[in-house]
Formats: structure tokens, sequence, C-alpha cells
């Protein structure tokens, strides 16, 4: 089944709501960092949480989700844009990838027990203007809540939010999620009616793992209001890392650490923190990069 997104709205009953199936994406997320099975769910779920909210982006807008916390796994970030109107781009990683604690008292991966205490912090960047940000302490920890929690206090967006990732140590089995939200001058009725729905609802992982695709999604918490379709997008783990940008950050060591790194080493590697892709500077080139500061 493809990793695709699909936005609709249901004017009448108040909500707007997005769904996706992530399973590729995260797949490949978890083995280009060879991440342990709960640290799988904490980044597949925040970067499909990100992949969701990505579905209304325009242009060249981003959206970077960013988990601080103070349990073993130390922090997740995931990023998201757009390649054209058709497709969305999304990478993420952990801190601490190779974090591993035991299944909670549900059963399910302990993500809450590997982020602990902490906040998450969604910038959006714009094509004019300043990015903005905004931050909220974690609800709960298992990223679907904090979602739902940010919205409703940075942007006053009350919103349900379901978020699933079905791993073993043999990898990803089904990844994705729905997002719905109330659109401006929804009653009472129409929250407490898509409470209702979320909570009927079952698990994300169970639906997709049953062969549920991202239509399936979108109704199964819509419910049987109508549905104006307005978006269909694939989504895919990309980067946006290149040597270029790279060479930015080796400028920003200054002349003097470059100089001393040429001289003790033959070889500068460099690696993306989101893709794991390596950057390998000669000692020639990273001496150029020296001399071309201390013209400069």
């Amino acid at each position: 089944m493809p990793d695709l997104l699909i936005s609709a709205s249901a004017p009448d009953a108040g909500f707007a709501v997005v769904a996706g199936i992530t399973t590729e994406l995260v797949r490949e997320a978890q083995t280009r960092h060879a991440l342990s099975p709960t640290a799988t769910a904490a980044v597949g779920r925040l970067t499909t949480g990100a992949a969701l909210l990505g579905a209304g982006l325009k242009g060249k807008e981003r959206i970077s989700l960013q988990v601080q916390g103070d349990g073993p796994i130390r922090g997740i970030v995931s990023d998201v844009w757009l390649i054209d109107d058709e497709r969305v781009a999304a990478r993420g990683y952990a801190k601490v990838p190779d974090v591993d604690i035991p299944l909670n008292g549900r059963g399910k991966f302990d993500v809450a027990g590997a982020i602990g205490e902490g906040s998450m912090q969604v910038t959006k960047s714009y094509e004019v203007g300043q990015p903005y940000a905004g931050v909220v302490p974690l609800h709960s920890g298992e990223i679907a809540e904090d979602i739902a929690s940010y919205l409703v206090n940075s942007e006053q967006i009350p919103s349900v939010v379901a978020l699933g990732v079905l791993a073993d140590p043999n990898g990803v089995k089904a990844a994705g999620g729905v997002i719905a939200q109330l659109l401006p001058g929804a009653d009472e009725k129409a929250v407490a009616a898509l409470e209702q729905r979320a909570l009927a609802m079952p698990p994300v992982t169970k639906l997709i793992n049953e062969g549920a695709d991202a239509h399936a999604l979108l109704h199964a918490l819509a419910g049987p209001v109508e549905l104006r379709a307005h978006r269909t997008m694939s989504v895919q783990f990309s980067c946006r890392c290149t040597r270029e940008k790279v060479e930015a950050a080796l400028l920003g060591l200054g002349a003097d650490e470059l100089a001393k790194m040429a001289r003790e080493q033959t070889e500068t590697e460099a690696t993306c923190e989101f893709c794991k892709k390596m950057y390998v500077f000669t000692k020639d080139e990273v001496n150029a990069l020296a001399t071309r500061l201390k013209k400069a």
C-alpha cells in the first residue's frame, strides 16, 4: 500500500480532517538510523504527525517538530516540506536511536517513558517573513496527545489526533494517522461528536494492518458525515542536506579550528543527522575552507 495523505472537510459537521498511511516513510527512517522498536515508534509517530500537518503547506513553507525530554531517548525531531503540489517530503531522527525499554502497562511501546518530561516545539517557516515557533509542555509524551495539546494551546484549534506505528525487531509493519481539526464557528456539539467518534475508532495500526488505506482512516474518524475532498498527496522520506550546507557548517568552526583539523586528519567526515549521509572532505579541501575564511 503506497504512502498517501488525503485531506477533506465536513462543513456541516464543523471539522476538517487529514489522514495518511506512512508505513514506507517510517520504515525508511528506521532503516537509515537503525532505530530500536521503541525509538521507531517515537520517531514514526512524530514524523507521521508532521506529515499530516504538512498536508496543508503551500509553496516553500516548512514545518519542524522537536520534542525535548529528560528520558533516555533525549529528543526526537521531524521536518516536513513540499517537493511539489502533489508530494510531501519528510524526515526524522532520534538523538539516541538505540533506546529500547519494556512495553507499558497496556502492552504498547512506552514512548512516554523513553521521552520523559519535557516540551514540544513546532516551527513554521514561510516563503516570506520570519519563522514562527510555538512551544508547549508535553501533555503525555505519547506524541499524538502532545500535537493535539499544541494545536489547542498555541493555535487555538481544538483537535483530535490519532497516530500509530506497529513495529518489531524485524521492522515496521504499519504506520499512519489521522488529525481532525474543528472549523471556526463549530459549536460544542461538534466537539462532543468528534471526541465520541475518536473514542470509538479502533487503533490506527490495527486498521492499517487489516488493510485500511488513507480513505478508510479518513472515514473511520469522520464517521457517516459528508466529506468534501480537498487534496491527495504522496509522502516520502527525503532530506535537504547538501555538500554546500555541510561546507557552511564547517566554515562556522573558524579558520584556526579548520587548519587544526587539516593538520591532524587526512580526511574529515560529517554525517547528516536526518538521513545519515556521510560527506568526506580531504585534508586539502579543509585547508581550502580555512584559507577562504582568512581571505574573507
